[in-house]
C-alpha cells in the first residue's frame, strides 16, 4: 500500500536518492519576452519531490525593465520576497471593507511580506532587468492571476455577470476577454 501526504506518494525511505532534493537551474534568467515583461520559475514539490511534507517552495522572479509580475495570490501560502538585483515596486491589498493598498519600493537586499491569501504584484521601475526571491510557506502553494482569473475562465463568465461587477459597458468586457 503507497503511503500518501497532501495528494503525493510518499517515496519508501530506502529508496530515497539525492536527486529527490535537487533542483537546477535557478541561476539561469527566465524568458521575460511575453506581454508582461516578467517570468517566474516556481520550485515546489512536483519539481522537487523532497519538498513533500516540508511545507515549503521558492521561486525566482525575473523582470524585464518595466516589466510586471501581475496582480495575483497564492491561496495556500505566505510568500517573503528578496530582492536581488533592481528596483522594484510591490505591494498588496487588504480584504474587505477596507482594500487598502501596502506597497513599498524595494532595492536590492531588501525583503517584503505578501500574506497568504491576499491580491499581491511586483513591477520592475528600472530601465535594467530585475531579479527576486520568493519563499512560499506551502509546498504547493497554488496561484490565482487576477486577470486570468476574471478574463480568461472556462467557461467565460457571462458578460453580464462582468459588466454589473466592473460597472462597465459590455464591449469593454469583450475587448478584456479578448486579450486573454
Amino acid at each position: 500500500m503507497t503511503v500518501r501526504v497532501n495528494g503525493l506518494a510518499c517515496k519508501n525511505p530506502m529508496l530515497v536518492q539525492a536527486n529527490d532534493f535537487l533542483f537546477r537551474g535557478l541561476n539561469m534568467p527566465g524568458n521575460t519576452s511575453n506581454p508582461v515583461g516578467s517570468k517566474v520559475t516556481l520550485v515546489n514539490v512536483a519539481m522537487l519531490p523532497g519538498l513533500n511534507t516540508l511545507g515549503i517552495a521558492m521561486a525566482r522572479i525575473d523582470y524585464a525593465p518595466w516589466g510586471l509580475n501581475p496582480p495575483h495570490l497564492h491561496p495556500r501560502a505566505t510568500e517573503i520576497f528578496t530582492l536581488i538585483e533592481g528596483s522594484v515596486l510591490v505591494g498588496f491589498v487588504t480584504s474587505n471593507p477596507e482594500n487598502r493598498l501596502i506597497s513599498k519600493i524595494l532595492q536590492k537586499g531588501d525583503v517584503f511580506v505578501f500574506p497568504k491569501g491576499l491580491v499581491h504584484f511586483q513591477q520592475n521601475l528600472g530601465h535594467g532587468h530585475a531579479m527576486a526571491i520568493s519563499g512560499l510557506s506551502s509546498q504547493n502553494p497554488g496561484i490565482v492571476t487576477v486577470a486570468n482569473a476574471v478574463f480568461k475562465s472556462n467557461p467565460d463568465i457571462s458578460s453580464e455577470v462582468l459588466t454589473k461587477a466592473f460597472q462597465v459597458d459590455k464591449h469593454i468586457i469583450d475587448q478584456l476577454q479578448s486579450k486573454f
